[in-house]
């Protein structure tokens, strides 16, 4: 199966965490960030890196830095990303989702189309915004969004044809959002 492009995302501000939790020592690596591009850098054809600043990491990646810095929201980092890679779509990912697996991976690739706007991976728990395929159909809807000071991406999806695809474990979908979660997502590993 072909897969599009993969772009880490991290251009949060990390507040809940306290700190830039794409700088967290992860694994083996001296941070997440590298850990998920070597992971990722294994299952995808390329892997991008969505940023405010690449001055930050010292490994060769490909990053793609946000044009608007002082908004820490995807939003931000979508509307660059269109502008910076000419693939008709891409595989959104955050840096502080570890776990998501291969498998995951291949099953959202697989349910996808150039039908949908979108296919995103769906758990009891809600919607993965920040795990799935966007497809440039939408470019024009982050430019909007972004002009308009809206950054939420469920918003977008609800409107825009999206194919959700169910995973019943939700384990794979542990995002670091605080500490007591790098803690857990320390054991896991």
């Amino acid at each position: 199966m072909l897969l599009p492009p993969c772009v880490i995302f991290t251009g949060g501000k990390s507040s809940r965490m306290g700190e830039d939790k794409a700088l967290l020592p992860f694994a083996s690596y001296t941070t997440l960030l590298e850990y998920q591009y070597s992971r990722l850098s294994k299952i995808f054809p390329k892997v991008y890196i969505s940023c405010k600043d690449r001055s930050l990491y010292n490994f060769k990646a490909d990053f793609i830095e946000d044009e608007v810095k002082e908004l820490y929201a995807p939003t931000a980092g979508f509307t660059t990303i269109y502008k910076a890679i000419p693939d008709k779509s891409f595989f959104a990912l955050s840096v502080d989702s570890p776990f998501i697996s291969k498998e995951i991976i291949e099953k959202i690739s697989y349910e996808d189309s150039a039908n949908f706007d979108a296919t995103i991976a769906k758990t009891s728990e809600g919607i993965q915004p920040l795990c799935g395929i966007y497809h440039q159909s939408l470019a024009k809807d982050f430019e909007k969004m972004l002009h308009e000071d809206n950054h939420k991406l469920g918003y977008l999806l609800k409107n825009a044809h999206t194919n959700y695809v169910f995973f019943e474990d939700t384990t794979s979908f542990l995002n670091m959002n605080h500490p007591h979660d790098y803690q857990k997502a320390l054991l896991l590993i």
